[in-house]
């Protein structure tokens, strides 16, 4: 009802932007584009689960604004206004027109014109039905509805009693499930991973069930998982972040844009890494493994699949080792100054010797450096991660250190029982397992991050992945949450180990999901918040972030080396994000074809984004979710509540949407079939 008010009300303003008297109207929009953002220096410039943190990550004044060098650049110049003018609406009628009268060549991916303001509806909804657009234009408005976001999982259960499973399903199927997920399992998405390849676009492949359990489930299977059964110690020198806590352990408290895995057992562990492979079968060009139609060559060999460390093993493994590294870290400082990861320091095996002389011919010594990781600029790592991802060290006879004062060997590491030292090679065998088979199926793998007292651990063993498997191109990728302070300088230490060991290095930077829950956590535990203060320092962040990568691409480029040593993923639904990445493209001359930078956002989320590049030769992804209907009920809870916090990214959603099927009406394709003839790049 509230679209045929809109639509009635409107009569008037359709005659004006789309009649004959149309060219009469002055309405126009004046775009402006996100200007240079210059590094200085050598080193110093800044998809899911971007949504509400984005947004309340506001400084206290609620100003917006991104740098421009070292001038602030404000929002508001690039912030679209709520009409589409008649200008855009023109430009787009006469491009569709153009191509109907002259289409592409047989054979010939279609190529679109890029409008960065990101305001044209043809462009945006050219691969829906009417009936998607209206389906989306009616979802919009649910999540626009405070009450109903924030009772969303009450009324789809209550639905479901009421109305029976199947009813229940073609409802889902009809609104939500229908709008944000693919289908029931690997067959049933293909219809939509052909048809978004048509317009453009490449997937990344997410099987979304969730478990649906209880606060004191979720906290009793955490507290269990979290501690080794040797107790929790808290040893002189440990960090409180990296222990457990039951006020924090349902890891789902305000965390409504990422998935979250619950450990139960080894078991489960296997049956994800089971689930994690058929996503890369679903997604390769290998005829021998992909499903129907899907083996034809429907994603060419681009497809990407998104998985989590903590469905793969025990999170108290995770715990223990990013206190390892986080301890080691301290430990470098303590004896050489200085701050951050180890190769920051840039010290040689001659300097540790030098620190150590005091301590005479000790063998102990002698065998901690001879297992020292270096290269002729430095020490990379005190400990050899190269045997730990092979699955054959014992964490705890690895993670020890020399005391400078005694000698004696101490452990960073409390003592792990026999059985836990088994589950951590387990879970290291099933990333193996996993990034092997994505190596052998030409696809790649992204491990999405989590939590800051996980990041450490998974970050490093990510790390080492790359090292072993992306030898030849980018396979394996990181995740780098941008709200964090500590982005800019991991991101800087993970390129230059990248370069230092030769490997191809591969990152999706987001905003971040976990923003509140991490606020809470530091000031509950007495640690320091890890959080960027504002939303600008953010902004910030990934734009100083991204600028780095762009100039070492730069670097690589004039000295004719191989550019795509160094791949990023631009996860954001923030426009201004997305055309800050194209000016910087444009700017220090990457094209498109370099396939060294793509985009990427949700699918339901942002399609005004994601098909216009498509459209225009870059490189663009949708998060593909897909599982049963009942199954992924948590996943739809998250995605209202999501949307209830992006109203701004909705309410121009909700305008295009009302512009395009305004369009359709009047010009008689209320029955209008997509048909696209665009290659992803």
């Amino acid at each position: 009802m509230a679209l045929l008010r809109s639509l009635s009300a409107q009569r008037t303003a359709i005659s004006l932007v789309y009649g004959r008297n149309s060219s009469k109207s002055s309405n126009s929009v004046a775009v402006a584009a996100c200007r240079s953002f210059h590094q200085r220096g050598s080193g110093s410039t800044s998809i899911a689960g971007e949504g509400a943190a984005s947004e309340s990550t506001r400084g206290v004044n609620g100003a917006r604004f991104l740098h421009s060098g070292d001038r602030p650049l404000q929002a508001s110049t690039l912030v679209q206004p709520e009409v589409v003018s008649s200008e855009t609406v023109k430009r787009s009628m006469k491009q569709e027109s153009s191509q109907e009268k002259n289409p592409s060549p047989a054979g010939s991916p279609q190529r679109d014109p890029l409008d960065v303001s990101f305001n044209d509806p043809i462009a945006a909804f050219k691969s829906k039905t009417t009936g998607e657009l209206i389906r989306a234009y009616l979802v919009y408005m649910i999540c626009s509805s405070e009450k109903l976001v924030e009772h969303n999982m009450t009324l789809m259960k209550w639905s479901k009693n009421v109305l029976g499973q199947r009813l229940f399903t073609l409802l889902m199927k009809a609104t939500f499930y229908g709008h944000f997920v693919a289908g029931e399992d690997q067959i049933k998405i293909i219809p939509t991973l052909e048809r978004l390849r048509s317009f453009g676009v490449k997937p990344i492949l997410d099987y979304s069930v969730e478990e649906d359990i209880t606060q004191e489930e979720a906290e009793k299977r955490e507290v269990e998982s979290s501690v080794s059964s040797a107790g929790d110690k808290k040893e002189e020198g440990s960090m409180p972040q990296y222990h457990v806590d039951k006020s924090f352990a349902d890891r789902r408290y305000k965390v409504s844009s990422a998935r979250t895995y619950f450990y139960l057992n080894e078991a489960t562990c296997e049956r994800n890494m089971e689930i994690f492979i058929k996503c890369l079968e679903a997604v390769s060009d290998d005829d021998r493994k992909a499903p129907r139609a899907v083996a034809t060559g429907a994603t060419f060999g681009t497809g990407i699949t998104a998985i989590k460390l903590t469905a793969l093993g025990r999170p108290q493994l995770l715990l223990q080792l990013s206190e390892v590294i986080m301890r080691t870290r301290k430990y470098m400082e303590d004896m050489v100054g200085g701050q951050g990861n180890v190769l920051t320091h840039h010290k040689t095996i001659k300097d540790l010797e030098k620190y150590y002389a005091t301590l005479g011919d000790n063998k102990d010594v002698k065998e901690f450096l001879n297992n020292v990781t270096s290269d002729k600029e430095g020490i990379l790592h005190l400990f050899p991660w190269s045997g730990i991802v092979d699955e054959d060290s014992q964490l705890s006879d690895t993670f020890r250190v020399p005391d400078p004062q005694t000698g004696q060997m101490r452990r960073l590491i409390s003592q792990i029982p026999p059985k836990e030292e088994e589950m951590f090679r387990n879970m290291i065998r099933r990333l193996n397992t996993i990034v092997k088979a994505a190596a052998d199926l030409d696809v790649r793998i992204m491990v999405d991050a989590e939590q800051t007292y996980f990041q450490p651990a998974i970050s490093r063993i990510t790390l080492e992945m790359m090292r072993k498997y992306n030898k030849d191109k980018a396979i394996v990728f990181n995740t780098y949450q941008c709200y964090l302070r500590e982005t800019f300088r991991e991101v800087n230490t993970d390129l230059e180990q990248a370069k230092r060991q030769n490997f191809y290095f591969g990152a999706k930077l987001v905003r971040g999901a976990y923003m509140d829950q991490e606020r809470d956590r530091a000031k509950s535990l007495g640690y320091p918040d890890p959080v960027n203060p504002t939303f600008e320092a953010t902004t910030d962040m990934y734009h100083r972030t991204l600028s780095e990568c762009l100039r070492r691409i730069k670097l690589m480029k004039d000295c004719d080396d191989d550019a795509r040593k160094i791949g990023i993923m631009v996860a954001s639904h923030n426009e201004d994000t997305v055309r800050f990445a194209i000016q910087q493209m444009k700017e220090i001359g990457i094209s498109p074809e370099d396939k060294v930078i793509c985009f990427g956002q949700l699918l339901g989320m942002c399609d005004y984004i994601t098909f216009p590049l498509g459209q225009a030769g870059y490189s663009a992804y949708k998060y593909i979710p897909y599982g049963p209907v009942e199954e992924v009920l948590p996943y739809l809870s998250r995605r209202a509540q999501e949307n209830k916090g992006v109203l701004k990214k909705i309410k121009k959603e909700k305008r295009l949407l009302l512009s395009e099927i305004r369009r359709r009406l009047m010009r008689g394709q209320l029955f209008y079939k997509p048909k696209g003839n665009y290659v992803p790049i």
